[in-house]
């Protein structure tokens, strides 16, 4: 048996956060294990500023961990489930994906602000919205074409500190990242999921080893809530038969209860203009069936060519 397992994870506090909570969560299952974490930089972490767009969103926040995995550097990463792209590489398998913290984004506004019933429908015309997602980007714009949509990169205390600092009037953040960091009292207004849906996993975290390190593979497997899994099947599912990434205006959020899935999925123009909504139900078990079948509604309904538009 092994006597230690090292966590690759990214610098961030955020990233770090979750990978000490993971670490703290395998103590408790093997406290005599050593667990240490080692922090790699991804290509996202380097070009901090850079637009997704220019340096490629596809893995920017998870190549360098699963090539350190591949090498047998660490024994498992931590991500963000939102960053992983659906389609792992060769050998490498999601042991874990834990309870879902809340998945909706957060409007988060200047603490003097004085907007008295904040929220997105409220906020002043031409009002200067900071965000990097295309996801945020057309439902905002879809909701308020008046609102100026500006970019905004950088981990969670950059992004706040650009706010603080006048560059933005409101930024869009997800509610986990502040609520994991002890932030949720600059949660100015959650965002309802009727409003605007939530990216594919998000919220949730994955864990991702070796396929054939069957020792880490069982311990992992241990952190697993069937829920979330189930949940986030079905999303990945959904963005993974839509050939999308991060780079896509492509939202998903499933609920599952008493073994049965409501999947919602959504496809846009940037622009905002054309938005396409829909939804399934069915078996959690049939998690990814019921997210393939989506995106084929999806698409039936004129997804593909808004999708095509874009990539072209």
């Amino acid at each position: 048996m092994k006597d230690c397992f090292i966590i690759g994870s990214r610098g961030s506090k955020l990233a770090l956060w979750q990978a000490e909570w993971v670490r703290e969560r395998l103590n408790q299952l093997h406290p005599l294990k050593q667990i240490s974490i080692e922090v790699i930089k991804t290509s996202g972490d380097v070009m901090k500023d850079a637009p997704l767009a220019v340096i490629g969103g596809k893995g920017v926040f998870t190549k360098e961990l699963e090539e350190a995995l591949l090498t047998k550097r660490i024994d498992l990463a931590v991500h963000s489930l939102k960053d992983l792209p659906t389609i792992l590489p060769e050998g490498l398998t999601i042991a874990a994906i834990t309870e879902r913290e809340d998945a909706r984004d957060a409007l988060v506004l200047r603490e003097e602000s004085a907007i008295e019933q904040p929220s997105i429908k409220h906020l002043p015309e031409n009002c200067v919205v900071g965000t990097s997602s295309p996801r945020r980007l057309s439902q905002l714009k879809h909701l308020r074409p008046d609102l100026a949509i500006k970019e905004l990169r950088g981990n969670v205390d950059t992004r706040l500190r650009k706010l603080d600092a006048g560059e933005y009037d409101a930024i869009i953040l997800a509610s986990a990242g502040l609520r994991r960091l002890g932030l949720a009292h600059r949660i100015t207004a959650s965002i309802e999921i009727e409003e605007m849906l939530p990216a594919v996993g998000q919220g949730a975290l994955a864990v991702e080893t070796r396929r054939d390190d069957e020792e880490t593979v069982s311990i992992l497997s241990l952190l697993d809530d069937s829920q979330t899994r189930a949940a986030c099947t079905a999303e990945r599912a959904l963005l993974r038969a839509l050939g999308g990434g991060c780079l896509l205006p492509i939202a998903a959020h499933a609920v599952v209860q008493d073994h049965h899935l409501r999947l919602e999925g959504l496809v846009a123009e940037i622009s905002g203009e054309s938005i396409i909504r829909d939804s399934l139900e069915g078996a959690a078990s049939d998690a990814e069936r019921l997210g393939s079948e989506l995106a084929q509604h999806l698409r039936e309904r004129g997804a593909e060519s808004l999708l095509r538009a874009i990539t072209i």
